[in-house]
């Protein structure tokens, strides 16, 4: 069966992760516990045979991306697509700073953030209509091969709505990223994804390396046929 595997990685943790602020566009470097959690998967998915590495331009991701490319000797291949939401005017901000200098944006936001968008900010809408191009065009032009890309916890939470199928309007209530987490995602064609691993940080600790399989015939008929319905 030919399965092009997406090792989909949030970036490590940064200096502004402890203190919860929103920095989307905030081009806000790794912490050292940053570069060790994303140390740690290096090591992981070291002996995997991966075709491309891929990140958002941003200065984290960029970082996490070559720390996990260089086991493989590989180049960063920086997309546009892949970078975070951007927040507008709430960068920088803590969720309590928002909420008392943009009261009404805030409560907008808490009941629909994909629709809507703080001044100067991305709703999440067009976060997904930019970074979904981005991820099926890496799906169609490694076809059938392993590989990493690293993105951002809101962009990799409305790829995962998109491609299952979740209502996108609760993709902050029903999905998480922890920093340096594995996502992986495999692609029998560029429309048809199956979540392998969700959220995976078990290579923080030293003992955690296991990678699943490629799938069989699990959940459909259609995934373990060569045919399409």
């Amino acid at each position: 069966m030919s399965v092009t595997r997406i090792f989909l990685i949030r970036h490590g943790a940064t200096m502004l992760t402890a203190e919860d602020r929103f920095a989307g566009s905030t081009d806000v470097q790794l912490s050292d516990e940053g570069r060790q959690q994303v140390g740690r998967l290096a090591e992981r998915l070291s002996l995997i045979p991966v075709d491309a590495v891929y990140a958002s331009p941003l200065g984290r991701t960029i970082e996490t991306a070559r720390i996990l490319a260089a086991p493989h000797s590989m180049n960063v291949q920086a997309r546009d697509g892949l970078k975070e939401i951007s927040h507008g005017h709430w960068e920088q901000l803590t969720r309590k700073e928002v909420e008392q200098a943009y009261p009404e944006e805030a409560a907008a936001w808490d009941r629909d953030p994909f629709t809507f968008a703080p001044a100067g900010g991305e709703s999440g809408l067009a976060v997904t209509a930019r970074a979904l191009p981005a991820l099926l065009d890496i799906v169609k032009n490694h076809q059938g091969k392993p590989v990493i890309v690293v993105s951002h916890k809101a962009t990799i939470r409305l790829l995962l709505s998109s491609l299952l199928g979740f209502d996108p309007r609760r993709y902050r209530d029903n999905l998480d990223q922890d920093p340096a987490a594995l996502n992986i995602i495999d692609f029998k064609d560029p429309v048809r994804a199956r979540l392998m691993l969700f959220n995976d940080s078990s290579h923080y600790s030293e003992s955690g390396m296991a990678i699943p399989d490629v799938a069989g015939a699990c959940l459909s008929k259609w995934w373990a046929s060569d045919l399409h319905p």
